[in-house]
C-alpha cells in the first residue's frame, strides 16, 4: 500500500521512519542470532565439560586397577604339609586339600623374622597376603608336583588394603585407628619393599580372573567371555532378521493397514524401556521354552529382540536414502524387482545398514536391566564353556562391583567402565570407518 504526500518534508520523514524501523528490526535479528550462538556455544561447552568430568573421574579412579601389588615369598613346599602320607602318585587329588596357608605363614615368619608361636603377630602378618594365595600355591603344585620338597620364590597377590596403601590410596600418616593398615603392617611393607619383594606390576589377572569376593583377585575375564557369547548371538540373529524385515517392509510389502500397524509397532518397540524386554525374556525364554537362567543364550536372545527395532528403522532409512532413479534404471534394463533391490539398492544402502547395526550392537553391549531380570547377576567364577552355561556380562559385573562395600572394588568398577567405554568407542569408530569405506556420492 502506498501513500501520497503533498509536502516533501512529510515524505522524507516517512522514509526516515521506515529506515529506522528496518534498522531496529535488523538489530533485533542480529541480537537474536548472537544470543542463539552464545546459547549454542554454552550448550556445547556444558556437554563437553560434563563429559570431561565423567571421563576424568572414571579414569582417575580406574587406572590404578591396571596395576597390582604382589609379594614374592620363598615358599618351601614341605612334603609334611603338602603330601604327608606320600599318596600323590596314587591319588593326585589329595594335593587339592593340603594346608597351603601354612606354607605362606612359614614363609612370612622366615622372611620377616617372626616368631611362629606368636599367634597375634602371625595373624597380622598373614593379613599382608591375599587369601587367594591358597589357590595360587595349589595351582603351582598341581601344575608341577616336582616342586614338593623344594623352596621356590612365588609371587602372591597382596591383600586389598596393602595394595591400596602401596598405591598411595591410604594415607599412612594418619593415626593408626583411622586406617585399615596398622603401623606394624606398614613397617613390614617398607621392609619387603626394601628387599625387592613387594612391588607393583601390570595386573593381568584383571583381564583373566572371574568374579571373586576378594577385590585383589577379582577380574572381568568371565564377564568378558559371556559378553562375547551374547554379542555373537545378537549379531548372528539381529542382522539378517532386521535387514530382511526392513527390505520386505520398504521394497516389497503392500501399503495397507496391516503394514501400517507393523510399522507403528516397530517404532514403538524402539522406544520401549529395556527392562520390558527383560520381562519378556523371563516369560518367553525361561518360563515358556525352559531355557536355563543366567545363560548367555537367553541374554543374547533378549538383546536381539531389543536391537531388532533399531536395525530395522536404520535399514529402512538407508534404503529410502537411495535415489529412486537407481531402482528405475535397474528395472528399465530388464532387472527383476529382487535383482534391482539386492544388486543395486542394497549395496548402496550398506553403509547406513552397517552403521545402524553397529549402533544397535553398541546399545546392546551397554544394557544391564534386562540381564538382571534373566538371572545374569549370579556370582560366576568359572569360564562358560558354551552359551548354555551360567555366565555374566560386563555391564552386570560393573553393577555388582558398584554395590560392594570394599574400597578396592571402586577402582575395579571404574577400570571395567574404562574397558567398556573403549569397546563402545571402537564399535562407533568401526561404524564411521565402514560408512566412509562403502559410501557413494551422487
Amino acid at each position: 500500500m502506498s501513500e501520497t504526500f503533498t509536502n516533501p518534508n512529510e515524505a522524507g520523514d516517512f522514509r526516515r521512519r521506515v529506515t529506522e524501523t528496518r534498522r531496529k528490526g535488523l538489530k533485533r535479528r542480529h541480537r537474536a542470532e548472537r544470543r542463539f550462538r552464545v546459547f549454542g556455544f554454552l550448550a556445547i561447552f556444558a556437554g563437553l565439560f560434563f563429559l570431561a568430568a565423567l571421563l576424568f573421574s572414571v579414569a582417575g579412579k580406574g587406572f590404578s586397577a591396571f596395576q597390582q601389588t604382589t609379594i614374592t615369598l620363598p615358599i618351601t613346599f614341605s612334603e609334611q604339609v603338602v603330601d604327608p602320607e606320600g599318596l600323590r602318585d596314587e591319588n593326585p587329588r589329595l594335593l587339592l586339600t593340603a594346608n597351603y596357608p601354612a606354607l605362606v605363614q612359614d614363609a612370612l615368619a622366615k622372611t620377616l623374622d617372626l616368631d611362629p608361636a606368636n599367634a597375634a603377630e602371625m595373624r597380622e602378618a598373614m593379613r599382608l597376603v591375599s587369601r587367594s594365595a591358597r589357590v595360587d600355591l595349589r595351582d603351582v603344585v598341581m601344575d608341577d608336583p616336582s616342586v614338593i620338597g623344594k623352596t621356590v620364590d612365588v609371587k602372591l597377590l597382596a591383600a586389598a588394603d596393602v595394595d591400596s596403601a602401596n598405591k598411595g590410596q591410604i594415607d599412612l600418616s594418619l593415626p593408626e585407628t583411622s586406617r585399615r593398615v596398622s603401623d606394624q603392617q606398614a613397617a613390614w611393607m617398607a621392609e619387603l619393599k626394601a628387599e625387592g619383594r613387594l612391588h607393583k606390576s601390570f595386573n593381568a589377572g584383571f583381564f583373566t580372573h572371574g568374579a571373586s569376593s576378594r577385590p585383589e583377585s577379582a577380574g572381568i575375564g568371565v564377564a568378558f567371555v559371556g559378553t562375547l557369547y551374547m554379542m555373537g548371538i545378537v549379531l548372528v540373529l539381529s542382522l539378517p532378521l532386521g535387514v530382511a524385515s526392513a527390505i520386505y517392509l520398504e521394497e516389497f510389502a503392500p501399503k495397507n493397514r496391516f503394514t501400517d500397524v507393523i510399522e507403528v509397532n516397530i517404532n514403538n518397540l524402539a522406544a520401549v524401556p529395556s527392562i520390558v524386554f527383560g520381562l519378556l525374556g523371563v516369560a518367553l525364554f525361561i518360563g515358556f521354552l525352559g531355557l536355563p537362567r543366567s545363560a548367555a543364550l537367553v541374554g543374547g536372545l533378549v538383546l536381539t529382540l531389543m536391537t531388532l527395532p533399531t536395525i530395522i528403522i536404520a535399514t529402512r532409512s538407508a534404503l529410502k536414502a537411495v535415489p529412486p532413479s537407481i531402482r528405475s534404471a535397474a528395472l528399465g534394463v530388464g532387472a527383476s524387482k529382487m535383482q534391482a533391490v539386492f544388486h543395486h539398492v542394497l549395496p548402496l544402502a550398506m553403509p547406513g545398514i552397517l552403521t545402524g547395526t553397529i549402533i544397535g550392537l553398541a546399545r546392546a553391549l551397554g544394557e544391564t536391566a534386562p540381564l538382571l531380570l534373566i538371572g545374569m547377576v549370579a556370582f560366576v567364577a568359572d569360564y562358560p564353556a558354551s552359551p548354555l552355561d551360567p555366565s555374566t556380562a560386563l555391564p552386570v559385573q560393573i553393577y555388582m562391583w558398584a554395590g560392594e562395600a570394599e574400597r578396592a572394588f571402586v577402582e575395579r568398577t571404574s577400570a571395567a567402565i574404562i574397558v567398556l567405554l573403549v569397546f563402545l568407542i571402537l564399535m562407533n569408530l568401526t561404524a564411521v570407518i565402514l560408512r566412509r569405506r562403502f559410501e557413494r556420492r551422487w
